[in-house]
């Protein structure tokens, strides 16, 4: 008896230290157990935000598990995960904690409607292909360690390789004949990054050692390129349009709010809009460039606006590098982009100098056709961050090249550089990493809002022309313009090619007859819409966003507003919500 009255007053202390937990508190405990369960289901984009250890396994040696009995465990986790999170008091809750409450709850929401209903790991074959490339390419290209460790790592992973894509030969049921064809593409990728580009980075005291763990996995993978040709390849009753799933899709994803029929209608309303710009800002240009045409006067409606915009456009793609300097104009590009952004003090630069203008890896080229943008991990900021930028293929012939050197003319390659890397992505991703505490900024990383993400892109290059940049170029403004057709018609293919059973005519016609994209790239995109669903649309809700926060934040701000330090708070949140955002700036 006296030996429980000593013990009670422990137990009681212990139980009071428990209850007097903030709600807060409560609620960091919750998400730092969400993302860290996510990461260790997930070891390959674990090392990718740079975590190497968790529960004393070595993260970066291990694939993800995409077994039928691990992918019902991850489902259990999130339906008990989703009860547990619908018992907390949110009005006790902080704003910062009810903005990653929501991005939790819609992250749920979302993995549940793919394991119950979309079953992506039954028909999709991409998600194997580009898993095994990030989980062989980031140990290769992030210096989180020594080479000779981070080749282990490799080595380990190549292991793994054949039981991995036995998964999905074993899970894979069927696939829509554009998903294969990729897989196909992507898998060369694959095969092509471990017999070469790692091979000849290994260091000599390893080579036999690669030499035995690369000879099983390049064996699995070919036989999976056999499998994904011979055998997946015949079956194709999978259908790449969500349907009915795709409205809730979206809402999940995109998380702004509006549903995917009410901004649809908004861009269709958009698209004429701003054809009108483009003509007053084409009728100039084009009564400089071509007087003799007196501006088509024999044409009329949306005909003689295709034919005078349509003409300028072809101009300023003259204006163009070759296959050769693509890179090296890119580079060039990024340059010119911070001197201005630092001239103009826009917003607080990053301090680091550790962004990599790169080719985009080969397994990745089947949706990043034109260029992308790899952050630096979110727990190890000061490593590598990429700007991906697609070569031209050495084999393809003169007619494509010209169509997408100018579509990627001198112009638009510059956009792409804003977009992507100065002051697009990057400082937005940059500004990320500096999110405390380390869960929150794992949260925010991880499961960012793509509308955050892609509209930052689009409203920091208006941004940047808006003060200045190219000199108030009307080529310039132009080809911006063309650019926003271009966000517009994205969403408008996404909705109505995912929904509405858009047909590939009517999508390519959107595009090059309305939008005005070459050839190449409408045929890029359509593929990407096909590969994708509820992205494309992240650049129109994101940057229509970006500008409603803003305007907002200005009023309250009144005279003590300015644009950099709008910026500068805007991007020390992190990818939320645009929606929560603008509660979190008030």
């Amino acid at each position: 008896m006296a030996r429980l009255a000593a013990v009670l007053p422990l137990l009681l202390l212990l139980i009071s230290a428990g209850c007097s937990r903030s709600p807060s508190e409560q609620f960091a405990r919750l998400s730092e157990e969400f993302v860290y369960s996510t990461l260790a289901w997930s070891p390959i984009t674990a090392t990718a935000v740079g975590l190497h250890r968790y529960k004393n396994q070595n993260l970066d040696d291990m694939l993800d598990d995409l077994s039928p009995a691990n992918l019902d465990r991850q489902r259990r986790f999130y339906e008990n995960f989703r009860s547990r999170l619908a018992g907390l008091n949110r009005d006790r809750l902080t704003a910062e904690d009810r903005a990653d409450l929501s991005i939790l709850e819609d992250q749920i929401a979302l993995n549940l409607l793919d394991l119950d209903e979309i079953h992506s790991h039954l028909h999709n074959p991409t998600i194997y292909v580009e898993a095994l490339g990030n989980a062989l390419f980031s140990p290769y290209v992030l210096e989180y360690a020594p080479k000779p460790a981070r080749m282990r790592n490799i080595m380990a992973r190549l292991q793994k390789t054949s039981l991995f894509l036995d998964q999905a030969g074993n899970n894979l049921l069927s696939s829509p004949e554009i998903w294969t064809q990729v897989a196909l593409e992507e898998n060369q990728g694959n095969i092509d990054l471990v017999d070469k580009t790692i091979r000849m980075a290994v260091p000599d005291e390893l080579r036999d050692a690669y030499a035995r763990a690369a000879q099983p996995a390049l064996q699995a993978m070919r036989k999976f390129q056999d499998y994904l040709r011979n055998s997946l390849a015949g079956r194709t009753d999978a259908d790449w349009r969500l349907g009915e799933i795709y409205a809730r899709k979206f809402r999940y994803t995109l998380e702004s709010g509006v549903d995917a029929s009410t901004t649809l209608q908004s861009a269709e309303r958009e698209l004429p809009q701003v054809r009108a710009r483009m003509l007053d800002l084409a009728l100039p240009l084009h009564r400089a460039q071509a007087p003799a045409h007196k501006d088509h006067p024999e044409l009329s409606g949306a005909e003689r606006d295709n034919r005078i915009i349509g003409e300028v456009l072809a101009r300023i793609a003259d204006r163009h590098a070759t296959r050769e300097s693509y890179m090296d104009d890119a580079r060039q590009d990024l340059a010119e982009a911070r001197a201005f952004v630092e001239s103009k003090g826009l917003l607080k630069l990053p301090p680091h100098a550790n962004l990599q203008v790169i080719p985009t890896p080969e397994f990745m080229r089947g949706i990043y056709a034109v260029g992308g943008f790899s952050p630096a991990p979110a727990l190890e900021p000061q490593l590598g961050a990429f700007y991906w930028v697609t070569p031209i293929p050495a084999d393809w012939p003169a007619a494509r090249v010209e169509s997408k050197l100018r579509e990627y003319n001198f112009y638009k390659l510059k956009l792409l550089t804003i977009h992507e890397a100065m002051p697009g992505h990057y400082v937005q991703m940059e500004a990320a990493n500096n999110v405390q505490p380390a869960t929150r900024r794992l949260l925010r990383s991880v499961f960012g809002n793509g509308p955050y993400i892609e509209g930052w892109g689009q409203y920091a290059t208006q941004a940047m022309l808006d003060e200045g940049f190219g000199g108030h170029s009307p080529e310039m403004a132009l080809t911006f313009a063309k650019e926003e057709l271009r966000v517009i018609a994205n969403t408008i293919l996404d909705v109505r090619l995912q929904m509405l059973n858009m047909t590939d005519d009517e999508a390519l016609s959107l595009m090059e007859k309305q939008t005005f994209q070459e050839h190449e790239e409408a045929s890029a995109k359509l593929q990407r819409a096909k590969l994708s669903s509820c992205q494309l649309p992240a650049y129109f809700v994101g940057w229509r966003g970006w500008i409603r926060v803003r305007d907002a934040y200005k009023q309250a701000a009144g005279a003590s507003y300015s644009l950099a330090g709008f910026h500068d708070r805007a991007l020390a949140e992190g990818a939320v919500p645009l929606a929560v955002l603008d509660k979190l700036m008030k």
